[in-house]
């Protein structure tokens, strides 16, 4: 069947030039959301992707079976604050997750702040959260459609009672209370270029640190830290274990680099009431450096500094002369140090990375020597909670197949025997039918790959099951083990087998992996993920029609740069919020910081490497007779992390370049949602409605068959 799409303008006459290279920007028109004629393209491309998901013959399955397998109690790790305990609960389908507050471990848990109740539709979420010292106080900020931006507000804790303080122009903020319980450090955006709403365009530049005392007005913060001559500059503000020092970590982009300052705060004559005196200790961005905790003016640090796969290094503050930093635990030989937290006074919590899996241990904070191993098992430690001055912590154990266990374990004897504190179940169903699978498949270059492969047990490999491959590949981030009932329903019900790939660009061997797929060398990535879809079929698993690619954000970049330069390779792909224009990203919102993973147009010599693989720029009638593979794409309105306009481009040009090819029969649709962002804070409603898209589109256009 052959599909039409709705004549969108094409504006020739747009020329950009890079360095004596011309490039047309023929829909540069879609970048203004507020236009009447986007609103209109964002309309008409709606009109056609929406009957189009809607006429899957199993929508109402697929929808009933996802709501009905997300309908189970979801719990986080409880969390010490004051002499209460603080934990998030879900019963199953609420839209966002409830903070309950208990006396005791033992105690009836009570209702502390319930974001349900704050909009009809579910669209106001919690995100950032921090109590005082003592837990008399808790400051929250909410997010509304998914937008970055955040309101501050606060409670009396633990009984809820709400404060008359409010924090707006809040974005990308740390939040640091003073020991003393009276106020905290957070970030603003001051000026903004017309509206701030989580759908403009407008680039986030000279953050700065405010100081704000509880019950006064926010006209009356402090301002504490700015840095007009580097309006990309931004900064998380920590107040140290002791409450004495507030450590500043500065970043220009996404690098896991930073400058580390620092200021006394006993020691300041006039207390906070205006610019600290700041004392810098790394004045580059050559390292990364996070703050684990002190004693006294002897700072533990978690760094990169010369170890790719991190340490823990110690830097008295009274002499931090370079030459006398000592290392405190060294870098492991294989495996990456993920984070490490100080319990118990005197011990260290470190979370390693090994193969793609978890492992927690414990260490002495005096002389880094490793004194246990707390049992894992294969997955992720998606949770964890414990402080400096209690005995005790929780963690949380996920994987393809567990939903979540939270353990329990004393710290203070000296057995440190973990107990199953909360066992999270799914109803009516038997996680024993599925299994996961580990192997490791050479790129294009040689390089080991590991990917994770989650089935049905039993299931024959006649080379002719649906797969979904999932990759990411970006920003230092590590894709490790997790739990998802709709890829289950996708097992289960339509015959599916999931696929991870560890591509190169993450953090998944540290930073010598990160950079082995950013910058110049982002070809890898991809090379990487069709690498894992050459495997799948040499394997047995699939052929390339059955195949389904997906990723979001930097892993939409993935998809359908992997599209472009493979359409021949997959049957289907579902982009999510992906970036599409690699020329111009740096120009909107917070795009400026992800320049230190992709480079920047303005450079000559980075823009000929993005100009390569930049989705939208390489879009072409494949060879032969290939055509592009099924295609989805999924933005939000209120997406001011990589703002829409990069997947409305993408889609017109890609309709555009295959509209009058004969053999191009896939569909090539979008899904605009509104009130929704890049994805965090999503109502749970919302979340279920577009997987059943996701899997109705599939379903249509890969073959599948609905078995109960």
């Amino acid at each position: 069947m052959k599909f039409s799409y709705p004549e969108s303008r094409r504006d020739d006459s747009v020329i950009d030039e890079y360095h004596g290279t011309k490039v047309s920007d023929p829909y540069k028109w879609l970048e203004d959301p507020d236009s009447e004629e986007t609103k209109g393209f964002v309309d008409q491309q709606n009109d056609i992707s929406r009957p189009l998901l809607d006429q899957c013959p199993v929508k109402e399955k697929l929808k009933n079976r996802i709501t009905e397998m997300w309908d189970y109690p979801k719990y986080s790790c409880p969390y010490k604050r004051g002499d209460h305990y603080y934990y998030y609960f879900n019963t199953g389908l609420q839209n966002q997750s409830v903070l309950y507050v208990q006396d005791s471990l033992e105690s009836e848990p009570r209702v502390f702040l319930d974001p349900n109740k704050l909009s009809e539709d579910g669209t106001i979420s919690l995100r950032n959260t921090a109590f005082t010292e003592n837990g008399e106080y808790f400051a929250y900020g909410l997010s509304k459609s998914g937008s970055d931006w955040v309101t501050i507000q606060f409670k009396k804790a633990p009984s809820g009672e709400d404060l008359p303080d409010v924090l707006e122009n809040v974005k990308f903020t740390s939040l640091a209370w003073t020991h003393d319980n009276k106020g905290l450090f957070y970030n603003q955006y001051l000026k903004q270029d017309g509206k701030s709403d989580g759908t403009e365009t407008t680039s986030n530049v000279n953050q700065k640190l405010f100081y704000h005392r509880l019950g006064e007005d926010q006209s009356k913060d402090v301002l504490v830290a700015e840095f007009p001559d580097n309006p990309k500059w931004m900064m998380g503000a920590e107040v140290s274990d002791c409450g004495d020092y507030l450590v500043l970590a500065i970043s220009e982009g996404c690098d896991p680099v930073n400058r580390l300052y620092y200021t006394n705060l006993k020691t300041l004559p006039d207390g906070i009431n205006g610019l600290l005196p700041f004392v810098k200790v790394v004045d580059n961005f050559d390292a990364e450096y996070e703050y684990i905790t002190n004693e006294g003016t002897v700072f533990t640090f978690k760094t990169n500094l010369k170890a790719p796969r991190y340490k823990l290094i110690n830097i008295d503050l009274a002499d931090y002369d370079m030459e006398k930093w000592t290392t405190l635990v060294p870098e492991d030989e294989k495996s990456v140090l993920q984070w490490a937290s100080c319990v118990n006074t005197n011990k260290l919590i470190l979370c390693y990375l090994e193969d793609v899996k978890n492992r927690l241990y414990i260490h002495d904070l005096a002389t880094g020597q490793r004194n246990a191993t707390l049992p894992l098992d294969v997955g992720t430690v998606a949770g964890y909670s414990g402080k400096k001055k209690q005995h005790e912590i929780f963690y949380q154990f996920v994987s393809f197949l567990t939903p979540g266990v939270i353990y329990h374990c004393d710290i203070s004897t000296s057995t440190y025997t973990p107990k199953v504190f909360r066992e999270i179940k799914i109803k009516n169903f038997d996680l024993s039918q599925f299994e996961t699978k580990q192997v490791f498949y050479p790129s294009k270059d040689g390089t080991k790959i590991p990917m994770f492969i989650v089935l049905k047990k039993g299931v024959k490999l006649d080379g002719n099951n649906p797969v979904m491959l999932y990759g990411y590949g970006g920003f230092n981030i590590a894709i490790t083990p997790s739990f998802s009932v709709s890829r289950l329903v996708y097992l289960q019900h339509l015959g599916g087998v999931y696929a991870v790939a560890n591509i190169r660009g993450g953090g998944e061997y540290g930073e010598t992996w990160h950079k082995g797929g950013m910058l110049a060398n982002k070809q890898n990535v991809f090379d990487d993920f069709q690498s894992a879809a050459e495997y799948l079929i040499k394997s047995n698993y699939t052929c390339a029609k059955r195949i389904t690619i997906n990723g979001g954000s930097n892993g939409g970049l993935l998809v359908a740069a992997c599209a472009n330069q493979r359409p021949d390779l997959f049957g289907c792909v579902i982009n999510q919020v992906g970036v599409m224009d690699m020329l111009k990203f740096h120009k909107f919102t917070i795009g400026h910081a992800w320049t230190t993973d992709f480079g920047c147009a303005d450079k000559p010599e980075e823009f000929k490497y993005l100009i390569k693989y930049s989705p939208l720029h390489n879009i072409k009638v494949p060879e032969g007779d290939s055509q592009y593979p099924a295609t989805l794409l999924l933005t939000g309105d209120h997406d001011d992390r990589v703002v829409p306009l990069h997947s409305l481009k993408y889609i017109a040009e890609l309709q555009h370049v295959m509209a009058g090819c004969e053999k191009q029969t896939n569909p090539l649709v979008i899904r605009v949602d509104t009130k929704s962002g890049h994805g965090a804070g999503k109502p749970t409603a919302k979340v279920i409605e577009e997987l059943t898209d996701v899997y109705c589109f599939i379903f249509q256009y890969i073959g599948l068959q609905w078995t109960d």
